[in-house]
């Protein structure tokens, strides 16, 4: 039975992600802060803190060797300059990008051919006025899925990153985002956290073989 470690599995995209593992038939290791959303067999959930360090080591450093990991963890805050405060710069980082570090050094080493990383990036990473801290964690996943995918690309293992735009979960009712409202993409509707599930389960299946090193982007038309 393939297996899948999949943060942020209590809400939004990452619940939609492992409720697609596990009905793909995955055994599926969430991670997340908020209690587990989900009850099923095959599902082994951790409460944790990402984005503290000393309370991330010991839990990433128990975690079996396995298949697949998709870092879907995070959160949205947004201020424009002259208003940015440096603390929150520091956490979107550390929840984003440090762990998004630990995570995958401690379990692609261990990957046998045909193990895949998806990391879940933003629309923000291209620029947004008032989200520059944010964007700019997001962008940093970008860099380190293709360099990465150049790493481990002889060794069958993918990496890549799915960029959505504004996708319908708790996050866009968060009332820290409420002074940079998200934008409606031009299909006329947020996109739907299934959707991005969908196309995570592809890039985890034998038939994304051959897709490394790319940011694929669920925009509703956003990027044309």
């Amino acid at each position: 039975m393939r297996s899948a470690v999949v943060t942020g599995s209590s809400s939004g995209i990452g619940k939609a992600i492992a409720a697609r593992l596990l009905g793909d038939g995955w055994h599926v290791v969430g991670l997340d802060l908020a209690p587990p959303a989900i009850e099923h067999a095959r599902l082994t959930s951790t409460r944790v803190d990402l984005g503290d360090p000393a309370a991330r080591c010991p839990v990433i450093e128990s975690l079996e060797p396995t298949d697949a990991l998709v870092h879907a963890a995070g959160i949205m805050r947004g201020a424009m300059l002259g208003a940015l405060d440096h603390a929150t710069g520091d956490m979107l980082w550390r929840i984003h990008v440090d762990a998004a570090m630990a995570l995958a050094d401690q379990l692609a080493p261990h990957m046998r051919p045909g193990g895949r990383i998806v990391l879940i990036g933003s629309r923000a990473a291209k620029g947004v006025v008032g989200k520059s801290q944010y964007g700019a964690a997001k962008a940093a996943l970008g860099a380190l899925a293709k360099s990465w995918a150049k790493e481990l690309v002889t060794k069958g293992i993918t990496i890549n990153v799915v960029a959505p735009a504004a996708t319908e979960t708790g996050m866009l009712s968060d009332p820290q985002r409420a002074i940079i409202p998200p934008e409606t993409p031009p299909i006329g509707r947020r996109i739907r956290p299934e959707e991005i599930a969908a196309l995570v389960a592809f890039l985890l299946s034998d038939d994304a073989a051959a897709i490394t090193g790319q940011e694929i982007s669920i925009c509703g038309g956003a990027s044309l």
